[in-house]
């Protein structure tokens, strides 16, 4: 298993972009493409992710704006298999 990070695909980035959360902070209105306004205003790398505890295993998205004053978004697949903002709680 590596630990190196891969690039999104427009798919990916167009399924993260679905999420009202993610439109809302960027301020994104309906309509506007997620993956064309990410590429140059988001950094975003996905990982092969397998956790000991508590036993995430899978994708593992991290979303990063073009400044750093916020705290990155992470994301993980569900077990549905969608992509969903990680809950820590």
């Amino acid at each position: 298993m590596s630990t190196q990070p891969h690039a999104l695909s427009r798919a990916e980035w167009n399924e993260i972009g679905e999420l009202e959360a993610v439109r809302e902070s960027w301020g994104l209105e309906d309509g506007e493409s997620f993956a064309d306004f990410a590429a140059d205003n988001i950094y975003g790398v996905k990982f092969d992710f397998s956790s000991g505890h508590p036993g995430y295993c899978g994708d593992l998205f991290i979303l990063q704006a073009d400044t750093l004053n916020g705290e990155p978004f992470m994301l993980i697949r569900d077990k549905s298999g969608k992509i969903d903002l990680c809950d820590f709680g």
